[in-house]
C-alpha cells in the first residue's frame, strides 16, 4: 500500500497538507497546457496488483463481493466500474483515497466477479435503475448514509442515477463522460456512423450469434480484450492487468446480465414492471444538484466533442469539468491520480 508520504509525492503535496492540489501536474486544470495530447507519467498508475483481501455482504437481492480500504469511519467514497472491467479499475485510486483518510468501498456490480444473487428465482435484469437500487442497498447494509460517489461507463450511469434520484444518499459525484442516463426513446434514433462504429458491441449483442459469443469463454476472453485495445489506445498494460480483470467475467450470470443490458438499452429486451416508477422520472431526464466534477477522456471514442458542452445542463449545483489529455475509457485505472484528485476536489465544491 502507497504510504501517505508517496501519495504527497504523487500530487505534487507536502506530507500532511490539509488539501490537494493538481498544481505541478501538467495537462490538468491549474498546471500550463501540456506541449502535446500525451498523458503526463502517472506514478501511481501500475502501483498495486490488487486488494488486500475481499468481503461480502447481504444487500438486496444480491450477496455483494466488494473490497474496502481506508478507515471504518472516514468520510465514504463508493467507486463503481464498468464494463468490461471490474473492481480493479480501481486498484491505484483506492489505496490513495485510503491515505486521505476515507473510507473507500468498491463493489462488483451485479453479474461480475464475487458478487452473487441471492436467489436462482431472480430475473437477471441490468436495466439502469435496478443497478442503482443495487448501490443503495449496499451503502443500507453497510450502514452508510451518504458517500461520495465515482464511476466511469456503467459506474458512471450508475453514480448519475442515484446522485439523481436519491441526492440526499449522495455527498458529492465524480461522473467520467458525464451525464449517461439511458434515454431508452432517444435510442431509437441512428446517429452518426463513426459513433455506430463505435458501438459494435452492443449491436452484436443485440443478435443470438452475440449472446453465445459471451457464453463462451475464449470469445468472450478474446472480445473484452478487443475492447480494452480499442478504447483505450494509449494505455500501455500487460496481458497479467488484464487477466486480473478477466477473472471476474467467469461469474455464472455474467453473460446474461451483459447481454440484457445493451438489449433494454435498445428497447429490444424488457426490464420488470417493479422498476417502471423509476425508469418514468429517468426519462424525463432529471437534473442533478450534487456538487458534481465531471471527467473527459480525450482518448476515449465514446467522449463527444465541446468540452462537457452537451451534458452541462444536466448538472444544476456546485460543478467542475475537466478534460484529461491521453487518457482512454478506463479513467481510473490509467490515470489514477488524476481521478482521486477528481474524488478529493468534488468533496470540496
Amino acid at each position: 500500500m502507497i504510504d501517505r508520504r508517496g501519495f504527497g509525492r504523487v500530487l505534487g503535496l507536502t506530507t500532511g497538507a490539509a488539501t490537494v492540489s493538481l498544481t505541478g501536474l501538467p495537462g490538468l486544470p491549474g498546471a500550463q497546457p501540456a506541449a502535446a495530447a500525451a498523458a503526463p507519467r502517472d506514478e501511481a498508475a501500475g502501483m498495486h496488483t490488487g486488494f488486500p483481501r475481499l468481503k461480502r455482504i447481504r444487500a438486496g437481492l444480491l450477496d455483494v463481493g466488494y473490497a474496502e480500504l481506508g478507515p471504518a469511519h472516514g468520510p465514504a467514497v463508493i467507486c463503481l466500474h464498468g464494463w468490461p472491467y471490474d473492481i480493479h479499475s480501481y486498484v491505484d485510486v483506492a489505496p490513495l483515497l485510503a491515505e486521505q483518510g476515507h473510507r473507500v468501498i468498491v463493489p462488483y456490480l451485479r453479474g461480475h466477479g464475487t458478487t452473487r444473487f441471492l436467489s436462482a428465482r431472480t430475473f437477471r435484469n441490468a436495466q439502469q435503475s435496478a443497478i442503482a437500487l443495487d448501490v443503495i442497498a449496499l451503502m443500507d447494509a453497510l450502514k452508510i448514509e451518504r458517500a461520495v460517489l465515482a464511476g466511469f461507463d456503467w459506474g458512471s450511469r450508475t453514480a448519475d442515477i442515484v446522485a439523481a434520484l436519491w441526492p440526499e444518499r449522495c455527498t458529492a459525484l465524480v461522473s467520467v463522460s458525464g451525464y449517461l442516463v439511458t434515454d431508452r426513446e432517444a435510442q431509437r434514433s441512428p446517429i452518426a456512423p463513426q459513433a455506430e462504429h463505435n458501438w459494435w458491441y452492443q449491436y452484436y449483442f443485440a443478435t443470438e450469434r452475440g449472446r453465445r459469443a459471451m457464453e463462451d469463454p475464449d470469445l468472450r476472453h478474446d472480445l473484452t480484450r478487443f475492447v480494452w485495445d480499442t478504447v483505450s489506445p494509449t494505455w500501455d498494460f500487460d496481458d497479467a492487468t488484464f487477466e486480473r480483470t478477466a477473472a471476474a467475467f467467469g461469474n455464472p450470470d455474467y453473460a446474461a446480465i451483459v447481454v440484457h443490458n445493451y438489449r433494454w438499452r435498445l428497447g429490444l429486451a424488457d426490464g420488470e414492471r417493479r422498476y417502471d416508477g423509476l425508469e418514468q422520472r429517468l426519462a424525463g431526464r432529471p437534473t442533478i444538484g450534487v456538487p458534481t466534477l465531471t471527467l473527459d477522456p480525450d482518448r476515449d471514442p465514446f467522449t463527444a466533442p465541446g468540452g462537457g458542452a452537451a451534458y452541462r445542463d444536466r448538472f444544476t449545483g456546485p460543478y467542475e469539468h475537466r478534460t484529461l489529455p491521453g487518457v482512454g475509457h478506463n479513467v481510473p485505472q490509467e490515470a489514477p491520480t488524476a481521478f482521486a484528485q477528481a474524488v478529493v476536489d468534488a468533496g470540496r465544491l
